[in-house]
C-alpha cells in the first residue's frame, strides 16, 4: 500500500516557531497538493512534557545546542518546542489533514528524546508505527515534513531497518543544517532509500 508519512509538520518547526526550520512553510503546499496520490496518509506529531530532558531550560546553567551526557548517550540540549497541549505543538494549520488517518505521537517521556516516528532514540520504546503500518500491509513509505536531517532522517532509519521501503519526497522536506542533510543524504541512499521530487509520484 503506497503510504504518506507526514513527519512534525508543526507550527514550532516553521519559521515564527520556537525551532524553526529555515522555508519549512514553504513545503506545506507540496504536501497538501501530493495526498490524493495516496492510499493512506498518517503523521507523526513531537509531543514534549514540559519538564523533557532536552530542553536547556531544564537544566541549569546550559543554553540551547549545548550537550549533555544522559544515561550514558550524548543528548543535545534544544529550546523548549512542541510542549503538550499548546500552540507550537499543534499541526500547522495550513496542513490539510482530512485524508490523515493517524497521528503517532513521539517524546512524550521526559526522560529520553525521540526524533523518529517510529521509537524513541535508544530504540526502548516503540510508538506502535510499525505494527499499524504491517496490520494495514503498507510496505512501500514516503515521508515528507520537517526537519530532513533530524526528525525524517531518523524515521527513514527506523523505516529501513523495519524493513520498508523508503522514499524521500525531496521538495516536501527542509533541513535544519545544510551541510548535515548532505550527510544523512548520504546515508539513507546507501541504505536503499529512494530520494524523488514530487512530480514523479
Amino acid at each position: 500500500m503506497k503510504t504518506l508519512i507526514i513527519v512534525d509538520l508543526q507550527n514550532d518547526f516553521v519559521p515564527g516557531g520556537a525551532l524553526a526550520v529555515p522555508e519549512g512553510d514553504q513545503i506545506i503546499p507540496v504536501v497538501n497538493r501530493i495526498q490524493d496520490k495516496f492510499d493512506l496518509v498518517i503523521a507523526s506529531q513531537d509531543w514534549h512534557p514540559a519538564n523533557h530532558v532536552s530542553f536547556a531550560s531544564n537544566h541549569k546553567n546550559k543554553k540551547p545546542l549545548d550537550k549533555i551526557e544522559w544515561h550514558g548517550t550524548e543528548q543535545i540540549l534544544w529550546p523548549d518546542h512542541c510542549v503538550q497541549e499548546t500552540w507550537g505543538a499543534e499541526l500547522h494549520p495550513d496542513l490539510n489533514t482530512k485524508k490523515v488517518e493517524a497521528i503517532f505521537r513521539n517524546a512524550m517521556d521526559p526522560e529520553i528524546d525521540s526524533y523518529s516516528g517510529f521509537y524513541d532514540n535508544d530504540h526502548e520504546k516503540s510508538s506502535g508505527l510499525t505494527g499499524f503500518l504491517h496490520e494495514r500491509k503498507a510496505d512501500d513509505l514516503y515521508f515528507c515534513g520537517l526537519a530532513a536531517d533530524v526528525c525524517v532522517y531518523f524515521s527513514i532509519k527506523d523505516a529501513l531497518q523495519e524493513g520498508f521501503s523508503a522514499t524521500l519526497i525531496e521538495d516536501a522536506t527542509r533541513a535544519i543544517d545544510a551541510d548535515e542533510y548532505e550527510r544523512v543524504r548520504k546515508e539513507i541512499t546507501d541504505k536503499g532509500c529512494k530520494i524523488i521530487n514530487s512530480s514523479e509520484i
